[in-house]
């Protein structure tokens, strides 16, 4: 649709990602997730620790690993309606589990920590953000243990003694801050009106949909763990407490430079998007063809692998969708 892509124009303007992390499959909050993405236009992603393999099944008879490839695909196809992109590390969901203590007796902790410290330096988001804290409150050891892991992480992607394996195919990384998204749900409340707030209920004109309505179909691709969550609009405050880096004050993004000034040479490139979306013709984006171009051979002199690579496909997806393409498949059977 021509206001998707509209969206995708004005995101290639926005040079600002956030990773969200937690245990399984569903732990996600799916609204902020979908704000993140469709309102303020960040790349977006969850790391999830667990493919849930160790969840309950209501959709059929698969248990174990069965079970995990099915939320697998959930997973993604949540993300196709929100807009994140999706991550795994290696850990496997054994079922409910006490403490985080009990949790690292059957993941081989280092092993986990790696692997989220490869997500963070393959996706170097600006600000981390955490579904449950270190200490506890968000009850399953493994909950716990991804917010354990998640601290961790933050000072080790930064560090080239720790993981330097990896460094032959990733930078290390420093990210800005980390956030736990604090909660009030199942009779624990850990929001406090001194906590940073950001009102995530907003509704999008060119979407024709609110937040919390995009994100109520988004949740409800959890069906094997019988997700359906109301649609709703209105307000809706999400709360936010620093555990590394500072504490946000007017922004989530506070002190990260989300333009296109954030690469060298990048200034003319953010000049070119902004006439491309100020002459797109909602009627025949057609017409934008030769722009998008024009531009995605301008981005790819860009000497910033990261920011270039990214914008490069996002740039041809919007060529593909303004051009029309489709692709009709026949087989003989």
């Amino acid at each position: 649709a021509s206001a998707d892509i509209y969206l995708g124009l004005r995101k290639l303007n926005v040079l600002g990602s956030v990773l969200y992390v937690a245990a399984h499959p569903d732990d996600e909050n799916t609204r902020l997730i979908t704000y993140l993405s469709k309102d303020k236009l960040f790349r977006t992603g969850y790391l999830s620790m667990t493919r849930g393999d160790g969840g309950q099944n209501l959709v059929g008879d698969e248990q174990g690993i069965e079970l995990g490839l099915i939320r697998t695909q959930e997973l993604l196809a949540a993300r196709r309606i929100d807009g994140g992109e999706q991550f795994f590390t290696r850990a496997f969901d054994f079922g409910y589990s006490k403490n985080p203590e009990e949790t690292f007796t059957k993941w081989d902790k280092e092993k986990i920590l790696s692997d989220v410290v490869w997500v963070i330096r393959n996706f170097q988001p600006d600000v981390i953000i955490n579904r449950f804290p270190t200490t506890g409150e968000g009850g399953h050891g493994h909950h716990t243990a991804s917010g354990i892991l998640a601290n961790e992480a933050f000072t080790a992607a930064a560090d080239p003694n720790r993981f330097p394996e990896q460094l032959k195919y990733v930078p290390v990384w420093q990210a800005k801050r980390l956030l736990w998204n604090t909660f009030n749900f199942g009779g624990t409340n850990t929001t406090r009106e001194d906590q940073f707030k950001i009102d995530v209920g907003g509704y999008n004109p060119l979407l024709g949909k609110s937040y919390g309505e995009i994100a109520a179909e988004s949740r409800s691709q959890h069906k094997s763990q019988g997700f359906g969550v109301p649609a709703t609009r209105g307000e809706s405050f999400e709360y936010f407490k620093a555990t590394k880096g500072n504490q946000p004050v007017n922004d989530l993004m506070d002190g990260v430079e989300m333009s296109w000034k954030r690469v060298a040479g990048g200034e003319v490139i953010g000049k070119m998007i902004d006439s491309i979306a100020a002459s797109f013709d909602l009627l025949h984006p057609e017409k934008s063809v030769k722009g998008l171009v024009k531009l995605y051979q301008s981005l790819n002199s860009l000497n910033d692998n990261y920011w270039k690579n990214k914008k490069l496909a996002e740039v041809q997806q919007l060529i593909e969708q303004c051009s029309g393409l489709f692709l009709d498949a026949t087989a003989t059977d």
